[in-house]
Formats: structure tokens, sequence, C-alpha cells
């Protein structure tokens, strides 16, 4: 757990793309994939749940829900020091608490009366209890400023951009030496008709598709249906499959005349026999990839700086 993510990365026992930093657009699929994931946990060993930092408004009611949904043994809250916005995740808040999309427990008349307080509370008998009740470790920091967010987001975004970066650096040589430009490194050719393609985030013309596909980071994955095609043309999903995740890559060109994506990545051949679907999101290549490549001379392919800002 010590350090940034980005100098110890270890592939996981089960992933899926999300494909965006935040889950905002699709809270839904979000509990979705959060089910999935959860189903594959085994409960012999402890697991700590690291969740977002998002507890304003939809953020805190989806908490709620991701609370009921996994039913954890210990909350640990860390309060913001001046800040009274977010209540105590208490196992009564959650239990009567409305979630983005799940229903609160129905309070017994006397509680809606008001008779005794929160604290002698119990739960009515007849309530029924599908999960013990959590223990609250409510910490209260009391230094100034603590847990603010003032740079977070340029952090978190410089993070992401080293996570990509360190993932990329799986491409290199274990020797130690100069590093090599991406654009020297032998890619995969994989034939349009080998996996099926799905642009997450949002709506892409099946003409466009290319364009869209060309020069992105996207999610290596495996749907549980054979991917069929009758034409050697590029196979649409209408739909945004909820399915596991071998790992990334990037689609560094496209051969519209041999139907062959050429995609980089450091995902191990005997995975890669089962990768049939790429998941194209909202996660851009961090700038220095491009800009940064050495031996190019002119213009910087996929690069531009001349153009309309007020389009």
């Amino acid at each position: 757990l010590p350090g940034p993510p980005f100098t110890h990365q270890q592939m996981p026992s089960k992933m899926v793309y999300y494909g965006q930093t935040s889950c905002e657009q699709d809270t839904e699929r979000y509990l979705d994939i959060v089910k999935y994931v959860f189903s594959y946990y085994k409960k012999e060993v402890p697991l700590i749940i690291n969740t977002m930092g998002w507890v304003k408004g939809e953020g805190l009611l989806l908490l709620i829900d991701l609370v009921r949904l996994l039913s954890p043994s210990h909350i640990v809250q860390m309060d913001v020091c001046d800040w009274k916005a977010m209540p105590p995740l208490t196992p009564e808040h959650v239990h009567f608490s409305a979630g983005l999309h799940t229903k609160g427990k129905q309070q017994s008349k006397c509680k809606q009366l008001g008779v005794g307080s929160m604290e002698s509370w119990k739960y009515p008998e007849e309530e029924d209890m599908s999960a013990p009740p959590h223990k609250l470790l409510y910490v209260h920091p009391e230094f100034p400023r603590a847990g603010v967010a003032g740079e977070a987001r340029v952090h978190s975004g410089i993070l992401h951009d080293m996570s990509i970066l360190g993932y990329l650096g799986h491409l290199q040589s274990p020797d130690i030496g100069a590093v090599l430009p991406l654009h020297s490194l032998v890619p995969y050719q994989v034939p349009f008709n080998a996996v099926a393609l799905r642009v997450i985030h949002t709506d892409v013309a099946p003409s466009n598709i290319m364009y869209a596909v060309n020069a992105s980071w996207v999610g290596l994955c495996c749907i549980p249906e054979e991917v069929q095609c009758q034409t050697e043309g590029p196979v649409l999903l209408t739909q945004t499959p909820i399915c596991d995740c071998l790992g990334f890559g990037i689609v560094r060109g496209v051969d519209m005349e041999k139907k062959l994506y050429h995609i980089l990545t450091p995902v191990p051949p005997v995975n890669l026999r089962l990768v049939n679907c790429l998941l194209l999101g909202n996660i851009a290549i961090p700038n220095c990839v491009l800009v940064g490549q050495q031996g190019i001379e002119g213009e910087i392919p996929y690069v531009t700086s001349d153009y309309n800002y007020s389009i």
C-alpha cells in the first residue's frame, strides 16, 4: 500500500475496464461492475475496499449503495476539519437512508414520532437485517485544511499519467539501456474480424469508428460470446459488455487494406489468446508519449496545434 501506485503495479486477479476516470456519467454500470468483480471475492482473506473521494450529493448516495451492496464489517470514515456536510455512516444511517439506486428501510412509527435518541435507538425486531451492522471507525483530524480538495484533481491527473507510463514501461527490455520510443517497437497484428469493438463513453458513427480507435488507449477484454463476423470489416458491439479485462494496449495504427489493427501491449501471449474484444474509453494516452518521441523529424503524428479553439 505505501508509495505511489505506479511504482508497484500488479496484475489484478479480476479486472473490468470502466473506461472513464469518474463514474458520474453511468453510475448503474459502475454498480453492475462492482457486483461483477465482488462476486469473485473468496472470503478466505480480508478485503480492503478503497472507495472514491466523491462524497457530496450523488456521490454520497452512491457510497450508501456500495456499503449496502458490499456489507463491510468495518467502515473507516475520515472527516474533514471544519466540514460537517457528510453525516457519520452509522449502521442506522446506512440502513434507513435512500441511496442513488437503492431504497432505505422504512423506520417504525415510534421512530418517526421522535421517540428516543439516535444513540439509544436499536433496530426494531421486526426489521429484517440482512447483514450484521458494521462497526464505524470515525477519524476526525485536528489540523486545519486536512482533506481540503485543492490541487487533488491536478495531482490525480499526474498520477494517472504516471500509472499509464509505468504500465507501458513493461514494453521495454529488462536490460538496462536506452529506452526505446514506442514507434520503434514491433506491434501485434490483429485481424478486424478477430475482435469485437466498442466505444464506451460516447456514440460514434460506424463510418468514424476507425478514426476514434487509431492512436488510442484500449482495454483488452474477453467476452464470453464467440466473435462471429461474415465480412472482413470490424465487428461492432451495440452495448458495452461487463467482462474481464486482461490488460491494456495502444492501437498504434490501423491497416485498412489488410484489415488489421496494430497493437502495442505488454500483456503476455498466453493471455492475449483469450482477448476477443477491444474497449475504447475516455482515457487518453499521456501527451508526453506523443510529443516526446525521439527520432521524429518534422510534424509529429497525431499532434496538432493548428486548430480553431472555438469549434
